[in-house]
């Protein structure tokens, strides 16, 4: 079932004006050598750099090459798609920067936080779209989530994070504190728990911080909170989204519900959650695109758009390991996220 989301898009104090002003004429050079190419019947080069490969970051990059299919960019006609993926390395981020750099695409779509800023960083002379990003302005790739300025814009993964703590809540109504599993590098992961932690104060909720800095800490942190704790809270997190087997190794062998960030972490073993679909917000980068290679509109004046609508998913198998009975108010209104991939991938 759809519902509202009431979370406001929240525009942070930039810190980027001289880098925005600097490659701002670049930038609508780069956007009119894209419209002069869709114009001409020329093939489009799209570079695409994503950070790792998770449900929710593929069901990105699947949403926008629809959206561009749709709009009649097909892929091995008159569009081609240079997909670099920096499997969870920092290092591999700058690597792929440097390469999209030398390969001068005509547009470049970059997945999740640190593959974008990397990519941001090292150009400037080339129309980016940024997706999977919780807040671009504070992670610093836009002068302001309302007026970008620059090469850069895209869609924000904003999540509900209150709306998910309550369901948390409605799954363990002996609920009294929560763990907070969460990487110590991810920049967005942060903001959210600072969000979460808001949240479980209004709430009346405990919280205790459980962190991991590598897929190798993954799992003994996630033991280190049986007993503590008698729920999870996961954010949209790179780490723990591409980690979500050795997680939910622990958590259902320990009858521990999970409310991760993304729906796509429900699929991987997550107990059940209230959020966007990734799928949906990379077609909506990909219009922004369509707008962008069509000359339609200059990056730097696209605002940073947000979904309005969220979908809940649950996972019945994950429920049933745990002896869970899922409340009807999820069951009834939700979707089964194993289902649901399947469905998709028929």
């Amino acid at each position: 079932m759809k519902i509202k989301n009431k979370i406001a898009a929240t525009a942070l104090a930039a810190v980027m004006a001289m880098s925005v002003t600097a490659c701002g004429n670049a930038g609508s050079a780069s956007s009119a050598a894209a419209e002069n190419s869709a114009a001409s019947g020329k093939t489009i080069t799209v570079g695409v750099a994503q950070l790792v490969t998770h449900p929710s970051l593929d069901a990105s990059l699947k949403g926008f090459q629809q959206a561009l299919t749709d709009a009649g960019y097909v892929e091995g006609q008159n569009v081609i798609y240079d997909v670099q993926n920096a499997q969870g390395e920092q290092a591999n981020c700058v690597t792929i920067a440097n390469t999209l750099a030398n390969k001068k695409p005509d547009l470049i779509l970059a997945i999740g936080t640190p593959a974008a800023q990397a990519v941001a960083k090292v150009i400037t002379d080339t129309p980016i779209l940024i997706t999977a990003i919780t807040d671009p302005a504070d992670a610093k790739l836009v002068a302001s989530n309302e007026k970008p300025g620059g090469n850069v814009s895209g869609t924000s993964d904003k999540t509900p994070v209150k709306e998910q703590l309550e369901m948390l809540k409605t799954l363990v109504p002996e609920l009294e504190t929560v763990g907070f599993l969460y990487s110590s590098s991810e920049t967005n992961s942060k903001l959210q728990i600072e969000w979460a932690k808001a949240a479980c104060d209004e709430l009346g909720l405990k919280y205790k911080d459980f962190t991991a800095s590598n897929s190798n800490e993954v799992q003994q942190v996630t033991q280190s909170m049986v007993g503590k704790v008698q729920g999870v809270y996961i954010p949209t997190d790179n780490l723990m989204a591409s980690n979500m087997k050795n997680v939910t190794s622990v958590t259902s062998a320990n009858k521990l519900p999970v409310v991760p960030g993304a729906i796509g972490m429900v699929t991987d073993g997550g107990t059940c959650t209230v959020g966007l679909n990734y799928e949906k917000l990379g077609y909506q980068t990909g219009q922004m695109a369509i707008k962008v290679l069509k000359g339609e509109a200059k990056v730097g004046d696209m605002p940073i758009e947000y979904q309005d609508q969220l979908d809940v998913y649950y996972n019945s198998e994950a429920a049933a390991k745990m002896g869970m009975v899922l409340p009807d108010s999820i069951t009834k209104n939700g979707q089964d996220a194993l289902a649901s991939a399947a469905s998709s991938q028929k």
